[in-house]
């Protein structure tokens, strides 16, 4: 199979879609694979380092597309990129298509196909290619939102942590998914005083046993919310409904009950966001403030550690690439239904009906 890895193009991306490590066991196993120049630059990998691997180094992304059938990459294709999709691709990336109409309605008019790899799912029903960037995201939220409450960013003014005889901040955890566990172990460790609300009871006593007494637990109930709200320095949203919008469980009345210089960090941005006031940030700007309380709300928030995170991801990734590149689609996802769960996108129908009945789409799911 011929396999193209393009430079990623939205803002202040660095990630790569494929690893040398990766690229290296493609072409042994007699694959090719296109490496856009300058594709590893963000994650200090050179095109040298590629080539050694086996790779073609080929001079731009549209190099990239003409050469290649399966196209790898991170996040969500950017207009130019979807431009350059014809029915014979298959694009294996990042979509979150729920909260998205426009490129939605633009990857089913491309004719490609389209795997997303946030709706796969492992035999426990696990988001095996969504949990690695979940971690770097839920251990993100609390290093930004602890730089968020300081008083240049616009914050309270508080240290996250405290100080021997100064109360700690109060930290609310929206979702006990990856990324709220790996929120609250960043926060119970800088000693925050943290509080998670789930709407599982398994899971909050998994939780509850896991941090042994140093994690508070709550039925994520309305009012149970509106109540920690009232006391919260900072709330991290990670809640997350697979392929579908997130709820929003912060309403836009809601931060009129809230702290001045209170913030939120809106992990669930990709999905549209937990939060009612929302809306898609970037590293450049990353905050804004709604009725005096801070809102970061970066849309690719694991971009900003790329090195560790493409690694993290491509670990994940590489089984199913290799899937693909070895078995072709068709005998890939008949072989494992759960990576048949990650097709989205399909000769102009949607395939994911999490997807359809987000957008409203359902008279364009296929049969």
């Amino acid at each position: 199979m011929r396999i193209g890895v393009p430079k990623e193009i939205k803002s202040q991306e660095s990630r790569v879609g494929l690893v040398p490590g990766v690229v290296h066991a493609l072409t042994d196993s007699g694959h090719e694979v296109f490496v856009q120049a300058g594709a590893g630059e963000g994650v200090d990998v050179s095109d040298q380092t590629y080539a050694s691997a086996g790779a073609r180094i080929v001079a731009d992304a549209q190099a990239v597309f003409d050469a290649a059938e399966l196209i790898v990459k991170v996040k969500e294709p950017q207009p130019e990129e979807i431009a350059r999709l014809k029915p014979h691709h298959t694009l294996f990336t990042y979509l979150h298509l729920a909260p998205d109409p426009e490129q939605t309605k633009a990857l089913m008019a491309s004719g490609a196909t389209c795997i997303a790899y946030e709706t796969i799912t492992d035999k426990a029903g696990r988001l095996p290619l969504l949990a690695p960037m979940s971690q770097v995201a839920g251990r993100m939220s609390v290093q930004v939102g602890a730089a968020a409450l300081l008083s240049p960013a616009g914050g309270r003014g508080l240290l996250i942590g405290g100080v021997p005889g100064v109360q700690p901040a109060k930290v609310m955890i929206l979702g006990g998914g990856v990324s709220g566990e790996n929120a609250a172990e960043m926060a119970v460790g800088v000693r925050a005083d943290v509080t998670l609300y789930d709407i599982n009871p398994t899971r909050l006593a998994q939780l509850d046993a896991q941090f042994d007494g140093r994690l508070r637990t709550q039925f994520s109930a309305r009012d149970a919310i509106l109540a920690g709200l009232r006391e919260a320095d900072l709330v991290i949203g990670a809640v997350l409904v697979t392929g579908a919008a997130a709820p929003k469980l912060v309403r836009r009345q809601d931060l009129a009950t809230m702290k001045k210089g209170a913030v939120l960090v809106d992990i669930s941005i990709d999905q549209g966001g937990c939060f009612e006031t929302s809306r898609p940030t970037t590293h450049a700007e990353p905050t804004f403030v709604v009725d005096g309380v801070v809102h970061y709300c970066v849309a690719n928030m694991p971009g900003a550690a790329p090195i560790t995170s493409t690694y993290a991801l491509g670990a994940a990734t590489a089984p199913y690439v290799m899937k693909l590149a070895d078995m072709g689609m068709d005998s890939a996802f008949a072989a494992d239904p759960g990576f048949a769960a990650g097709l989205n996108v399909k000769g102009g129908k949607l395939t994911c009906r999490p997807v359809a009945e987000s957008l409203g789409m359902l008279d364009q799911l296929a049969a």
